[in-house]
């Protein structure tokens, strides 16, 4: 994809005004929509109906309850919002916020390791997937205020913080990550990890084409089924009114599904759990003993996390109690024995075994999660899709076992897991961090520099390092999590879940140098990704110069490091889709920094043909959000905007979207009409036929019997388009437009304010029409 400024001699394009947008449609994206063509959307299937109309619809508008009936505590919407009114929601509620979707995706993992009554106790309840699926939805918004302490000891209140929580062994084998014969996936012992189910392997993500066929479905839905009650975002009335930072649903969707279900890999530890939750329930006959055998599990059993995982996290006791068939007084001595045997990181969880159905008066549907992975839900779909019970769909809970969850998740998490955290930042940044920062931690950083360029030979053929000077086993690909980079590492990654972005940002600064020396390449990009995104996550200002010498550095190492070294396009999408987004909220000239990197991303071919087109998208925002100054809004950007508008509204045209692309060119027609002359585009015959027929065919695939009729009879219709094919000598796919072009309409964004219509029968039709 040549970006704007790159414009190189265009062919003289045109089209018809009745190509079908089948015809449209190339390879890639004819297998994409036949991959999913063999799962029928049932509109009679109101449980799928809500899914996927939660996507598009506000918060509230809707029910709390799929079936409009009965109530919902905590909201059932994956987006929510209605197009123009983001300043009636709270900070934590906009979900197009970027800096809302990272501060949700990046957060303390807890795993949660059940003995089998527990899971029999919690399956009786009706959640088959035992304790963690039930605490999950719940640990997306921690009820109340939680308090959390920066390095330097400043307490900050958050109202929107949160824990996620997996199953032990949850995150493994990623799909960038190439499979390494070594001891990576084997326990202590050396015996490889039992395999994993294929619910566990579809709730990892990381997938970049699991995403894209997830946001295909949910866009087909909303073409298909479109709300017409205007408060849909594809049927809002008036786009004018529409806010700019108002981001599609669908571009949230795809961003919120690539932060889901982050891989446990070893070169960054935010799924490495920072607790786990060690249960048993009043029904089991040995209790003490029964807690020290699944402690042993997961530290030195078969549930032990790989070696590059520090196994010395926090171990979280909780006794679940019966409260329909056992007693309580029992339960009590024994909850004071696990505090004397285990310590105070205990609880008791009083839960109804009992399962509750919606017509009882205190049930409550448990809440749907908003964090799950691409390949999760598109298996929730389409077990809803082949699933005639409309009830099982949507479990319950009593109110009284959603108190208690509530209750016990804010306990664990104000009074245990934060605290533990914070003192492992304290002590690792004490005793490892500030001595890397000191004259002596620089010195060894040279010397491992270069004494590594002299005895890497030597120290490779031994051990695997790089270095004899280094940490790094380059065989095996990883440091050992006792090694100080992996604890600087954990340190970063700790600050950052902390919401610390200062102190953050200076560590994972430090490692970048290290992991260099060391040639630890996906380490390495890792860290630059995370000093970009800490670095933008500041409040502070940050200049033109700063921008240019430091974030233009990092990210160009990191999707360098991610795409040519390592080939992990996951990393390279995310990196990016992060910096543009967090560099167009600082305005002013960053915008366009923005949309670089936005064109850089079409460039690097790591995004399907739906991020293809949702990408375009936001490259139109990018420009929009550069306001000019003075009566002719000098130095804005509307221009590009509209041409990078123009090029989503092709693709999506291309994809058989029409409801998306009518989308587009209601922005175009709105950009184009801010200009001090509205009229400017008239003047280039090419770039003005092209828009012309842009628009016939998108008001063709909405309304075909309407525009057939209105043409008169269909041989008239196709007369007109011939002799339209013959004056312009189109071609006969204008989806050619991408490659030698689009520079064609490049030029777009530059068009002047004025000027007059020359009669191109006198003067030869010049190689750029948009100048």
């Amino acid at each position: 994809m040549n970006s704007p400024d790159n414009v190189s001699s265009p062919d003289p394009v045109a089209s018809s005004a009745l190509r079908m947008s089948k015809s449209r449609a190339s390879a890639d994206t004819q297998s994409m929509i036949s991959s999913t063509s063999s799962l029928p959307y049932r509109a009679s299937n109101a449980s799928v109906s809500s899914l996927f109309a939660s996507t598009t619809t506000p918060t509230g508008s809707r029910s709390g309850s799929p079936s409009g009936l009965g109530r919902s505590r905590m909201s059932g919407s994956v987006f929510g919002g209605t197009p123009g009114e983001r300043q009636q929601l709270a900070r934590a509620e906009q979900p197009g916020d970027p800096r809302n979707l990272i501060l949700q995706a990046f957060v303390p993992h807890i795993a949660v390791h059940t003995s089998a009554d527990t899971h029999e106790l919690v399956k009786d309840k009706g959640i088959g997937g035992g304790l963690w699926e039930l605490l999950r939805p719940f640990g997306e918004r921690i009820h109340g205020k939680v308090t959390v302490r920066d390095s330097i000891g400043a307490g900050k209140t958050w109202e929107d913080f949160s824990v996620r929580f997996v199953q032990l062994g949850d995150g493994l084998d990623p799909p960038d990550v190439p499979t390494r014969k070594s001891e990576e996936g084997r326990g202590l012992n050396g015996e490889k990890q039992e395999t994993k189910s294929a619910a566990q392997r579809s709730r990892t993500g990381g997938n970049v084409s699991q995403i894209e066929s997830l946001v295909d479905r949910h866009l087909s839905y909303a073409e298909d089924f479109p709300n017409m009650s205007g408060e849909d975002y594809l049927t809002y009335k008036d786009a004018r009114l529409r806010d700019i930072d108002t981001t599609s649903p669908f571009y949230t969707l795809y961003l919120r599904r690539l932060l889901s279900g982050i891989p446990l890999t070893p070169h960054e530890t935010f799924a490495h759990p920072v607790a786990c939750v060690i249960a048993i329930s009043s029904r089991n006959t040995t209790p003490i003993d029964a807690l020290r055998t699944l402690y042993q599990e997961s530290t030195v059993g078969t549930k032990r996390m790989p070696l590059w995982v520090n196994s010395e996290y926090l171990r979280y006791y909780v006794l679940v109690h019966d409260e329909e068939r056992d007693d309580i007084t029992k339960s009590m001595a024994l909850f004071d024995q696990m505090k004397k045997h285990f310590g105070l990181h205990c609880h008791l969880l009083r839960l109804r075994s009992s399962n509750c159905v919606s017509t009882d008066d205190d049930s409550f549907r448990l809440p749907r999660c908003e964090w799950v992975s691409a390949s999760e839900e598109l298996a929730d779909i389409q077990t809803r899709e082949v699933q005639e019970d409309f009830e099982d769909s949507y479990p319950c809970i009593y109110e009284t076992d959603m108190t208690a969850i509530r209750t016990f998740i804010r306990e664990m998490v104000t009074q245990s897991v934060i605290p533990s955290m914070e003192r492992c930042v304290s002590t690792w940044n004490d005793q490892v961090a500030s001595r890397r920062r000191g004259i002596g931690g620089r010195f060894i950083s040279l010397s491992k520099k270069w004494t590594g360029f002299g005895s890497g030979t030597r120290g490779s053929s031994g051990s695997g390092n790089s270095g004899s000077s280094s940490n790094y086993d380059s065989l095996q690909g990883f440091y050992r999590p006792d090694a100080p980079e992996a604890i600087m590492r954990k340190l970063a990654d700790y600050a950052f879940m902390l919401r610390d972005w200062k102190l953050a940002q200076s560590t994972y600064d430090l490692l970048r140098s290290d992991f260099n020396n060391d040639k630890a390449w996906r380490y390495h990009a890792a860290a630059n990704e995370m000093a970009v995104i800490s670095t933008l996550m500041l409040s502070q200002a940050i200049s033109s110069k700063v921008r240019s010498e430091t974030i233009d550095q990092m990210l160009e190492t990191a999707s360098y490091s991610y795409i040519t070294r390592c080939g992990a396009s996951y990393g390279a999408l995310r990196c990016l889709a992060l910096g543009m987004e967090l560099l167009r909220l600082r305005n002013g000239s960053a915008t366009e920094d923005a949309a670089r990197w936005g064109s850089r991303l079409l460039e690097y071919k790591v995004v399907g043909v739906i991020g293809d087109a949702l990408v375009k998208e936001r490259i139109a925002v990018c420009y929009a959000s550069k306001k000019g100054t003075g009566s002719g809004s000098w130095g804005g950007r509307t221009r590009k905007s509209a041409l990078w508008s123009i090029l989503a509204a092709d693709a999506w045209l291309m994809l058989g979207k029409p409801q998306q692309s009518k989308q587009r060119l209601d922005e175009v027609v709105s950009k184009y009409s801010s200009l001090p002359n509205k009229d400017s585009l008239s003047q280039f015959i090419m770039a003005n036929s092209f828009l012309q027929s842009l628009q016939k065919e998108v008001q063709l695939a909405l309304y075909p019997e309407s525009a057939i009729e209105a043409s008169g009879d269909m041989a008239d219709l196709i007369e007109t388009s011939i002799e339209e094919e013959t004056a312009f000598k189109s071609r006969p796919h204008r989806r050619s437009l991408m490659g030698a072009a689009t520079p064609a309409l490049a030029s777009l964004g530059s068009a002047p304010l004025n000027g007059t219509l020359e009669d191109e029968k006198d003067e030869a039709t010049p190689a750029v029409q948009f100048e």
